[in-house]
């Protein structure tokens, strides 16, 4: 993958925007109480519009101001490199999981990953027993395998809604962080109560401004999967604690699970995907394709104008994932261990069968998906504050080997890239520049995948909406579709002319092996979807605020 050269990728910059001051709320500087003036520090110095808190939504800025009042998030060509990794990684330590840490990142490791986020269930035994059993074994393994950066973290159970990555990076206080979350406000543990969330990640903020870590992030997983991520926990979650909760896994993992049995494979549905009713606890607005994945993507961010979008047109910063959630990897030989998870916290070492075990879906962290992400260096804050601020870029079975995204106006000739936020006057144009590097070589299916089409999505940001609720963005549309030349350099170039309203834009590419007549990823098919033959990347979005 391209994250081995340097790629001209902008630096990360403290910068934030200047939104109007709502009386009463964090950003009013009136308001002199310590917390407030503590919290707008914090949100100060993320990488990312300081909107959506209190009244204040980050598109109430686009209206008014000048140029000077505004700096770009995330400016272009400030010599980034791109680094590869997965934020939802299972164990032993996992009443449903089998390897050993160690088997984990060496594997990621095999298959060129930079970083990886080990992400046990939380629950009763994994509070009491496990996190003490993690602990040392992270240790000796950032000792042995000094190549990848290995994160500790869980999957949280989010009271009133599915599961979330949750990490930290190392400090002294991490592991006390994680226990006294895990005990407090995991779903399994406390109560399942929705707004035990929200004060979940008010927590984790609370432990960031004050000092006990650096960053701390969760990430909503398979938010699709079961229904019961409803919009407005979406968006009361990236409310809650802006800092925090920035995002959601686009493309779940267990992407094996699609491949036929015909082919030897478990023959179920891609991520697991194949809920047949929704639960009572289900959102009752979210139609039935909602509970598959689009060309191996979660539907919330496969669809054009759907839930992402949603967020995205209310000018939330909302960024995207693409992982593995390994447990069992599709014709691996080792089995469970026989260790009694719920008094020891473990499944015991996993035992090598010596027969390959066709039922499993999953594969290993950077086999088939990858997060690649644009930091400044390969350090745990570095690439957590860029995954903070949104640049990052998913793709599935080595579709491309690297992207490099320009959004620039005249009042800001440099520009942004992924996840930036630029600006331009009332009426002038907007350039896009977008430069693709090729797969170089096979993916671990063994072919070289051919990318043929590359998507430009944009919508109006039309500022906070009044229905908490609501999951689709009309306006979003596909702008332009790039057909990608057989040979040569890729590089496409696309002008926004006279642009009049706040807007975002977005990417996402195919091989075009599967499409539906207006060009959109096809609802994966229960039992008969090879992931190898439908491949995928999307890019994190862009701002750009009218002045």
């Amino acid at each position: 993958m391209s994250h081995s050269h340097d790629h001209s990728h902008g630096d990360h910059a403290h910068h934030h925007h200047e939104v109007e001051p709502v009386e009463g709320s964090w950003l009013d500087p009136e308001d002199d109480r310590p917390s407030s003036v503590e919290r707008r520090k914090f949100l100060a110095g993320l990488g990312i519009a300081a909107g959506a808190v209190g009244a204040v939504g980050v598109a109430a800025a686009a209206g008014a101001g000048t140029a000077e009042a505004h700096e770009p998030v995330n400016p272009w060509g400030g010599g980034d490199r791109w680094y590869a990794g997965d934020h939802h990684i299972h164990t032993q330590y996992s009443d449903d999981g089998q390897y050993t840490i160690a088997q984990q990142v060496k594997k990621a490791h095999e298959f060129g990953l930079d970083w990886v986020v080990i992400t046990d269930h939380g629950g009763p035994a994994h509070q009491k027993f496990s996190i003490d059993q993690v602990t040392p074994d992270i240790e000796k393994v950032r000792r042995s395998q000094r190549d990848v950066l290995v994160y500790q973290g869980l999957e949280w159970n989010i009271p009133g809604a599915e599961h979330a990555t949750v990490f930290l990076p190392p400090g002294k206080h991490t592991v006390d962080i994680l226990k006294a979350f895990e005990f407090a406000y995991d779903g399994r543990i406390a109560s399942n109560a929705e707004p035990l969330a929200l004060a979940a990640l008010r927590y984790l903020e609370a432990q960031v401004l004050s000092g006990r870590t650096e960053i701390a992030l969760m990430f909503a997983n398979h938010p699709s999967r079961r229904g019961v991520d409803s919009p407005h926990e979406l968006r009361g979650w990236r409310d809650a604690a802006p800092g925090v909760a920035v995002g959601m896994e686009g493309a779940p993992g267990h992407q094996a699970a699609g491949i036929p049995k015909s082919a030897g494979g478990p023959g179920r549905a891609r991520g697991y995907y194949d809920t047949a009713t929704p639960s009572a606890e289900a959102f009752p607005g979210y139609p039935p394709e909602s509970y598959r994945t689009h060309g191996g993507f979660d539907w919330m961010t496969a669809k054009v104008g759907g839930m992402w979008d949603a967020l995205l047109a209310e000018g939330r910063p909302w960024w995207i994932t693409a992982n593995s959630d390994v447990h069992q990897v599709f014709n691996d030989t080792f089995t469970q261990g026989k260790q009694d998870y719920a008094t020891t916290g473990s499944k015991g070492a996993p035992i090598d069968s010596g027969v390959k075990q066709t039922g499993y879906g999953d594969f290993f962290p950077g086999q088939y998906g990858a997060n690649i992400v644009g930091a400044r260096s390969k350090s745990y804050v570095d690439i957590m504050r860029a995954m903070q601020a949104g640049k990052l870029l998913t793709v599935h079975g080595r579709l491309i080997d690297g992207l490099e995204l320009r959004v620039r106006s005249r009042d800001d000739l440099r520009g942004v890239t992924l996840g930036g936020r630029t600006f331009v006057r009332r009426g002038g144009d907007v350039e896009i520049t977008i430069e693709i590097d090729r797969a170089s070589g096979p993916n671990f299916s063994g072919a070289k995948p051919v990318l043929a089409k590359v998507d430009l999505i944009s919508g109006p940001v039309t500022g906070p909406s009044i229905d908490r609720d609501a999951f689709l963005a009309p306006e979003t549309v596909v702008a332009k579709t790039f057909e990608v030349p057989r040979t040569g350099k890729i590089r496409f170039t696309h002008t926004f002319k006279n642009v009049d309203r706040a807007f975002y834009l977005r990417l996402r590419g195919s091989d075009g092996k599967r499409l539906t007549s207006s060009g959109d990823p096809m609802i994966d098919e229960l039992a008969n979807s090879d992931p190898w033959q439908d491949l995928w990347f999307y890019a994190n979005p862009v701002f750009v605020d009218v002045i």
